[in-house]
């Protein structure tokens, strides 16, 4: 990889790596062109026949190629695919955008089922393959990032077994280091499948309790005569088949935590029940008669509204406020924009793994359907899906059908209040093009300053180096953004 030259004040001049792309094509036109609008972005390599490509394949191990499928202008024949297909097989993080004519569709499509990136329809526009790769260079570097936090665990986006890069999900990490070490009753709140389990073990690990029991108890599987026996346990005899002593849940939690997940499933005798142990931390079994001392904290989660349930005097006020010292409520997934990608790409990494297979990724559509897709079931529906698609892929790249997704999933959503599908009128279309490139730029600006940032702990004189900008610079693009680079410094605490 060559490099660039780059001010740092302090420094002086300083060579920074630049990205490599390989232009593949027999117009030397094109070359020139293309070569000529993106020299100040990448570093550029051509090639005009197979021989020359496989040769820079392998000498300059491009970042990213773009590459005509026919190099002698004959539809018969594709010299491109044999590119493709070795280029991957030395590099499979390259990211291909092959370019095509008006009637060469259904052979680029062929080619990312074979594994490219995406495809471009001749003639060039300069602005939207700036667009293209500007996406295939962030996908590509989250790639190495989750290559990187497979190898190392505990490092770079992970938490505690959690994954995440939002801004949101930072916040909550911060509210889980404060919280931890204290002793108060937190309440986890959020839709179903947000991890509110995942928070809690990560509560209880941070906590002085870590080396005593973390014992979950789901109260909306058990049912209602046998919860309570589960939760205080029961004496010989106390009721049908009870042939013997048995603990129960608090008992077998004494000196840890212990999780009542969907506690607004508890009937009022066992709100009752729960509420005085919050109060002298006492329980007593089922049949039993002798009050027993239990030390253990409570962290409870649902994803029923406890406040519409107050109201409706369904779930009691004074266990309520006992419980809720502090809240912590788990945004859905349709509202971690960028840790959806994330997360599939480490869930299709895992399966990949498990399943014995080689998914090289997700096409352009399958990244839109992630990206659009409302999630209902959150991250367990995304997890699910990906197992699915890495079972289910016929080729090396999953399309949105091995997910069970359709794009009309999405706009039965969009149409129902999120984002319009309606057409743009011929007079606002290059205002909205403006727009979307503009959005599509800071967007992309904003997720490679939070990933380099995480992965470099918080390091500004570093990240400014890695992308290539001033510290003055990167203050400014800092503050544009509402970032706050003391949220990843603690990426390099030892846990």
């Amino acid at each position: 990889m060559t490099s660039r030259q780059n001010w740092n004040p302090g420094k002086g001049v300083e060579t920074v790596p630049k990205e490599t792309l390989l232009i593949v094509d027999d117009e030397e036109a094109i070359l020139k062109q293309i070569g000529w609008a993106f020299k100040k972005d990448f570093s550029i390599v051509t090639a005009g026949t197979v021989g020359d490509a496989l040769d820079a394949v392998k000498s300059s191990k491009p970042d990213l190629m773009l590459l005509d499928l026919s190099l002698t202008g004959d539809p018969q024949q594709l010299e491109g695919f044999q590119i493709l297909e070795t280029a991957l097989s030395v590099n499979p993080l390259l990211k291909v955008i092959v370019m095509t004519g008006h009637d060469e569709r259904e052979n680029a499509l062929r080619a990312i089922e074979k594994g490219a990136f995406d495809f471009y329809t001749k003639p060039i526009s300069t602005d939207e393959l700036r667009v293209i790769l500007s996406r295939a260079a962030y996908l590509r570097s989250l790639e190495q990032e989750i290559r990187k936090l497979r190898e190392h665990p505990g490092k770079h986006y992970e938490f505690e077994n959690i994954i995440a890069m939002s801004a949101s999900m930072q916040e909550i990490f911060r509210t889980v280091k404060r919280v931890a070490p204290t002793d108060v009753s937190v309440l986890i709140t959020g839709e179903s499948g947000t991890g509110k389990e995942l928070i809690a073990r990560a509560i209880h690990r941070r906590s002085s309790r870590s080396s005593c029991p973390f014992v979950p108890i789901n109260c909306g599987a058990i049912p209602e005569n046998l919860l309570e026996s589960e939760l205080f346990g029961h004496e010989k005899g106390s009721f049908t088949g009870a042939h013997a002593a048995r603990a129960g849940k608090f008992e077998t939690a004494d000196g840890g935590t212990i999780f009542l997940d969907e506690i607004g499933e508890l009937t009022p005798n066992l709100q009752v029940k729960i509420l005085r142990f919050l109060q002298d931390q006492v329980i007593e079994r089922v049949g039993g008669r002798e009050p027993i001392q239990v030390n253990v904290r409570i962290i409870a989660a649902t994803n029923r509204d406890l406040n519409q349930m107050l109201e409706e005097h369904q779930f009691r006020e004074d266990l309520f406020y006992r419980i809720n010292t502090i809240n912590i409520n788990l945004p859905p997934l349709r509202e971690r924009d960028e840790d959806i990608l994330l997360l599939a790409m480490h869930f299709l990494h895992h399966y990949n793994t498990e399943l014995s297979r080689n998914i090289r990724g997700f096409s352009k559509p399958a990244q839109q359907i992630l990206e659009n897709y409302e999630w209902p079931g959150n991250i367990r529906e995304l997890e699910n899906r990906i197992k699915r698609a890495v079972i289910m892929a016929p080729g090396r790249m999953i399309q949105p059908e091995d997910m069970d997704l359709s794009e009309s999933e999405v706009t039965e959503r969009d149409s129902a209040g999120s984002a319009s599908q309606t057409e743009t009128p011929d007079h606002l279309r290059g205002v909205s093009v403006q727009m979307t490139l503009k959005e599509a730029r800071d967007t992309l600006e904003r997720r490679l300053i939070t990933s380099t940032l995480l992965r470099l702990g918080g390091n500004i004189s570093a990240t400014a180096q890695e992308l290539a900008v001033s510290r003055p610079t990167l203050h400014d693009l800092i503050k544009k953004h509402g970032i706050n680079p003391e949220d990843f410094r603690s990426r390099k605490e030892k846990h």
